[in-house]
């Protein structure tokens, strides 16, 4: 899904895309998590794949575009893993969100499964809006991609689903960070004072044998 206006357009200060690729015929899991990638775009890049629900501010969808050797990409990724004749799926899905307060942000959400298409992409949509309702986020416009895989006989087959963001990493890009959100971030209290605790000192002890006092009871 891309718009044409300032925030998901091709102006967008931080652009993204979704893409999706299936591998049936690796000889193990990395052969195919390696022809995956280079399904997807991402074989000559250098990968951090993100965990967590929110994009970088400013983030934009955009149509997919060839990256130079050797880039640096930040990606949210998802892979499902199939074999010898088995199924799997991996989806990916944003939402451009706005706050109570009136901020715009974007979120993503992540889902592998051993499910159908179908199935898959009814299980990502709760995951996009249990993320939304858990933020308390109104959502504007969302995309949403699924693929599937069947492994080849005595194969390892892979599902990926990825949102790729190629300029969030780079030194120059403003994306910075927004306000707090008071009402969802707990507060750290004051840590409590020492206390000083003075204790009276304590009575010699006397030893079985020791110097007895020289105090006279007798009349």
């Amino acid at each position: 899904m891309y718009s044409a206006d300032g925030n998901h357009g091709s102006s967008a200060k931080c652009p993204g895309w979704l893409m999706t690729a299936v591998a049936p015929w690796g000889e193990n899991s990395e052969d195919a998590y390696d022809q995956g990638l280079v399904e997807l775009g991402l074989g000559d890049s250098r990968l951090i794949e993100m965990k967590g629900a929110m994009l970088p501010l400013g983030f934009g969808a955009t149509p997919p575009q060839p990256l130079p050797m050797g880039s640096l990409v930040e990606c949210h990724l998802a892979t499902a893993y199939a074999w010898n004749g088995s199924s799997a799926c991996a989806g990916v899905a944003w939402a451009a969100c706005v706050t109570p307060e009136g901020d715009n942000c974007a979120i993503v959400a992540t889902v592998s499964t051993e499910m159908d298409y179908e199935e898959t992409t009814l299980l990502l949509r709760r995951h996009l809006q249990r993320k939304l309702a858990s933020r308390d986020l109104e959502v504007l416009s969302f995309d949403v991609a699924v693929d599937e895989v069947t492994a080849a006989a005595d194969h390892y087959g892979v599902a990926m689903a990825a949102l790729i963001l190629p300029n969030s990493l780079s030194l120059g890009a403003r994306t910075g960070t927004g306000p707090v959100r008071k009402a969802l971030t707990r507060q750290a209290a004051e840590p409590p004072q020492k206390r000083v605790d003075v204790k009276a000192p304590a009575a010699p002890a006397l030893r079985p044998g020791g110097r007895k006092s020289n105090t006279d009871f007798s009349l």
